[in-house]
């Protein structure tokens, strides 16, 4: 496989995960360097990992062919403008940008180039999601919690924005219907932007999702269950874990099978722990869009889902200021 030459937007936190990353997919990429535009993070993540600290992200852009951009979400879509205009395919964390406008800018940009752009969901790739991939999902109704510990990082949007979009990607992977109406409820805690979020999305199949996100928890939780005809899976993606019960109208030879008797005759209940096969999450979907590009096939999350799970979002935020709007008329 032809090795493409990557270059890193951001040295922060997260950006150092995906450092790490690439460095372990060598056969996929060559790390040409970072840039951080913070000298002391740039500094860390030079001495740490060994790699170049370019001087600026134009130079960096000019010396790769794909651009990985870690950064705040408030720079991405001038960043991702940049890469794409010059011709750079680009992975970048998620949400896509700040606005849908930006958003929208960009899947222009995008289609008009050619170019592959990967959005960030790192969820589909979680080790106890894959662990799904036999099995047919079909929901009516989803319920999820993502709960984390306060950290200043990342509270330059709402929890909406921050974590409830990893559900909101996972439910809109799974449930392909447009969505019906959105209500929703947040309030801001301890920053200036919703730190706790309750959302209610129904589609126009029926199905009903509701999610929770809190970035003001003493506990974290990154947990979803779906529910469909004959079918409940539970999946903890955070202990790695995936539970499939299902429901059948003759026995059926399983270990784990109970008889269940109803008002229309006994049903048969399995109970299935599908095995979790260890994946390093943010590797594999850097491995992927490197496949993508190779293979001229699109990325496993296009930057249309992308845009698609930012148009959500605020639908949320719109249903959080609705309702806010609605409680200061009463009083």
């Amino acid at each position: 496989m032809r090795r493409l030459k990557i270059g890193v937007l951001g040295a922060g936190h997260l950006g150092k995960i995906h450092v790490r990353c690439l460095k372990e997919l060598p056969d996929h990429y060559e790390l040409v360097g970072f840039y951080d535009p913070d000298q002391a993070t740039a500094e860390d993540a030079r001495a740490q990992f060994g790699i170049r600290a370019f001087p600026d992200a134009e130079t960096l852009i000019g010396a790769c062919e794909v651009i990985d951009i870690v950064t705040p979400t408030t720079t991405h879509y001038a960043l991702a403008r940049q890469c794409l205009e010059a011709g750079r395919h680009i992975f970048i964390e998620k949400p896509l940008a700040r606005s849908l406008d930006e958003g929208r800018a960009l899947v222009e940009l995008a289609r008009r180039t050619g170019l592959k752009v990967q959005v960030g969901h790192v969820e589909r790739f979680n080790p106890a999601m894959l662990a799904l991939g036999g099995i047919p999902l079909d929901p009516m109704f989803v319920e999820a919690h993502r709960l984390a510990m306060f950290h200043p990082r990342g509270t330059d949007v709402s929890v909406v924005h921050d974590l409830m979009i990893h559900d909101v990607d996972l439910v809109l992977h799974y449930v392909r219907a447009p969505v019906r109406e959105v209500r929703a409820s947040g309030v801001a805690v301890v920053s200036r932007n919703h730190d706790i979020a309750n959302a209610r999305i129904e589609f126009e199949n029926g199905c009903v999702a509701n999610l929770t996100a809190s970035r003001i928890s003493l506990k974290q939780m990154r947990k979803v269950r779906f529910f469909q005809r004959d079918a409940y899976i539970s999946v903890d993606m955070l202990e790695k874990q995936a539970q499939v019960v299902r429901l059948f109208d003759q026995p059926v030879a399983a270990a784990q099978a109970l008889e269940l008797p109803t008002a229309d005759g006994t049903r048969y209940i399995t109970v299935d722990m599908p095995q979790i096969e260890p994946v390093n999450a943010i590797r594999l979907e850097l491995e992927l869009f490197a496949q993508s590009i190779v293979e001229d096939c699109s990325p496993p999350v296009p930057i249309e889902d992308g845009l698609r799970a930012m148009e959500v979002v605020e639908m949320i935020d719109r249903a959080i200021a609705h309702a806010q709007a609605r409680v200061l008329r009463r009083t």
